[in-house]
């Protein structure tokens, strides 16, 4: 099932389906045993037709799936993504800190953004002006409650300043967290069951309406495991709405591509759907 959170209200997809869930969001995706409360609901909630659902989903009226928690990420959970680390850090000598990282006991866990900071579906995220060298990193993105247990999932798009990180492996705060730098969407798939292996990820980036990249890999190829993940980042913090927590990614487009003003990135995950983003740079703030 799917749960959307839109500026009508929330609503939920089950069994070729449309209901209204009339619950504060917070409230509401941090229970326990989501799935099945849902499934309850729909017993009771009111039932959207086919055309009211669509003025619902319509065009800029999905927002991202968040309202007081934290997005987290790991990072150098697939081989790929330690591969393209250690390419873009070898001129500042540190790529044998990715290649440890990977095979460490420890896994590589990061703040990413604030709420406020996270783009929704069909919304902008943002490249930095004092970035040369920018991709979008497509994640399959846990929602876990605050009692640490896995509620559903999500698509993320973790924004990354390849150049800086590059540049000096402590900038990593400053390559990764920035005004809109994640985007978080459509929905949030609801499932008591870790989504599976076979699950594919696909990566879109259009130019003048173009496709200039596209690539796809599968669930399976992580190395670390969801409840891994989930164990070190609630070992010593507490979410008292729970968290969202970007697992990592396998698809990197090559060293030469960066993105421009007005590339549109298209994520699709098996189960989840689509999270369409433009980008764009922050009007408000002059480069360096």
């Amino acid at each position: 099932m799917k749960l959307y959170n839109t500026i009508k209200g929330i609503l939920l997809e089950y069994n070729d389906a449309s209901f209204v869930i009339d619950e504060p969001w917070d409230t509401l995706i941090n229970r326990d045993d989501l799935e099945w409360y849902l499934k309850a609901k729909t017993k009771s909630a009111t039932q959207l037709t086919d055309a009211i659902k669509a003025k619902w989903l319509a065009d800029g009226s999905i927002l991202s799936p968040i309202s007081r928690q934290e997005v987290w990420a790991a990072g150098v959970t697939y081989l790929k993504s330690r591969d393209a680390r250690m390419e873009e850090s070898q001129v500042s000598g540190a790529a044998s800190l990715y290649d440890r990282v990977y095979d460490a006991e420890r896994p590589e866990l990061f703040f990413k953004a604030a709420a406020s900071r996270v783009s929704g579906h069909g919304q902008q995220v943002y490249i930095r002006k004092d970035s040369a060298w920018n991709v979008p990193e497509p994640e399959l993105t846990l929602f876990i409650n605050s009692k640490g247990n896995i509620q559903g999932y999500s698509i993320g798009n973790d924004m990354s300043s390849r150049s800086i990180e590059g540049e000096n492996a402590l900038y990593l705060p400053q390559a990764k967290i920035y005004e809109k730098s994640a985007g978080l969407g459509p929905c949030l798939y609801v499932s008591s069951a870790h989504i599976g292996g076979e699950t594919a990820i696909k990566l879109n980036i259009k130019r003048n309406g173009n496709i200039i990249f596209n690539d796809e890999t599968t669930v399976s190829r992580i190395k670390r495991s969801f409840d891994e993940l989930v164990s070190y980042l609630y070992s010593e913090m507490s979410f008292d709405y729970g968290c969202f927590l970007m697992t990592g990614t396998c698809l990197v487009p090559p060293g030469e591509f960066t993105l421009n003003v007005g590339d549109v990135i298209e994520i699709s995950i098996d189960k989840i759907g689509t999270l369409v983003n433009t980008i764009a740079i922050n009007p408000k703030h002059k480069s360096n």
